[in-house]
């Protein structure tokens, strides 16, 4: 993979701010050719720099009100294989994370409320054989949370 230039880094940015700009103004904000900066999206894409496209979605809207952290440990290896089979298909799973420390994963969750976070525990994460403690965060509310990268060098 080539190295990215100035180009591709403010395209990044821009594309990040709203991937639904058309050619032609992302065009005249980079100062490049619209067919040149479709070639440039192409490559990226096909460089995997561009992962997807997707809409963001607000939880609240959707009723998922609760936002809480994770974390759970075990001393078995043995267990990691059928925890993470169990934690790719739960859909209230955001993102999960190998951590160091005293845990073996941190994971954030959305559900609707406190019963469904007891729901999600004791029949998604203590069910898995093994598992030998949590600790889990509620959040009360987030100063701040993006999904936006800097592509800056």
């Amino acid at each position: 993979m080539r190295d990215l230039d100035h180009t591709d880094r403010k395209l990044l940015a821009l594309l990040q701010e709203d991937d639904r700009l058309p050619l032609a103004e992302l065009s005249k904000r980079t100062g490049i050719a619209a067919s040149t900066l479709n070639d440039r999206i192409k490559r990226l894409v096909a460089q995997g720099v561009i992962a997807g496209f997707h809409a963001r979605l607000d939880p609240e809207k959707l009723g998922l009100e609760l936002l809480a952290f994770m974390l759970v440990a075990w001393s078995n290896p043995k267990v990691e294989p059928v925890f993470l089979k169990k934690i790719r298909a739960a859909k209230q799973v955001l993102e999960c994370h190998h951590v160091t420390g005293a845990w073996n994963y941190l994971l954030k969750v959305r559900l609707r409320n406190t019963k469904e976070l007891e729901s999600f525990l004791s029949g998604t994460i203590k069910a898995v054989h093994g598992v030998e403690r949590t600790e889990t965060l509620i959040t009360l509310s987030s100063a701040k949370e993006t999904w936006t990268l800097d592509p800056a060098p």
